[in-house]
């Protein structure tokens, strides 16, 4: 009776420790997918980068899209000027967080 309580519950932390790895990989982040710390991270960046170009009367009146990955911002939309250009790069460059910025803006003829 004894040693059939010691293996159930042998098993019983078997299985237990197993459940926990595949939690902890499912967490873990790899190269095509973020994990969940990364992917709210980067939903902070994003919002952040959009609140600020919003705020400047400048870059206001353009549609600028914002997309983050691994830290990693896309800038895409149509602005008006190279300086346009250069300003949104500029602010999503500041905020904390941003390890890269690539600029897909294009200049409006």
């Amino acid at each position: 009776m004894k040693k059939r309580n010691i293996i159930i519950h042998g098993l019983a932390l078997l299985i237990l420790v197993v459940m926990m790895a595949g939690t902890f990989a499912a967490c873990a982040s790899t190269r095509t997918h973020e994990s969940t710390g990364e992917y709210v991270d980067d939903s902070v960046i994003t919002t952040k980068v959009l609140s600020l170009l919003a705020a400047d009367d400048f870059l206001k009146s353009f549609q600028i899209s914002v997309e983050t990955h691994k830290g990693i911002v896309q800038l895409s939309g149509f602005v008006d000027s190279q300086k346009s250009v250069d300003k949104a790069v500029q602010i999503t460059k500041s905020v904390n967080g941003v390890k890269s910025v690539r600029n897909d803006l294009i200049i409006k003829q």
